[in-house]
């Protein structure tokens, strides 16, 4: 699955918590959020500079657009990592082991890396 193929797939999906995604649609859909998340930081100082000082009243009409697209891009984040939890035939819940501080990260991390299993698993078919 490609770039493209992986971002279109995780927004037609954005609150599919059901079936498996591939290890490529993971990690495409986190570098397409790293770029948001860098071009969103580029574009803030740009326009307001690098101290929150020069952050004024009238940006406050930012924050609603903003916290929109938050939440759709963490809905979207969410339901390709359940997915891709789904793939190595492990629970959706294992998604939480993220906030232990320290090794939780650290597992969530070797889960997304660990490949699917091959064939049909309780949660579908293996995706293409």
């Amino acid at each position: 699955m490609g770039f493209g193929e992986a971002i279109h797939s995780c927004f037609s999906k954005f609150a599919t918590f059901q079936g498996r995604a591939p290890r490529s649609e993971f990690w495409w859909f986190a570098v397409f959020l790293w770029l948001i998340s860098f071009a969103v930081a580029l574009l803030f100082t740009l326009i307001f500079g690098s101290s929150f000082e020069t952050f004024h009243t009238g940006s406050i009409l930012l924050v609603g657009p903003l916290l929109a697209a938050t939440l759709l891009l963490w809905l979207a984040s969410l339901s390709v990592t359940v997915r891709r939890l789904h793939d190595s035939d492990k629970s959706g819940w294992w998604y939480w082991i993220g906030i232990v501080p320290y090794v939780g990260a650290l597992v969530l991390l070797v889960f997304m890396l660990l490949p699917g299993t091959d064939g049909d698993n309780r949660f579908g078919p293996k995706p293409a």
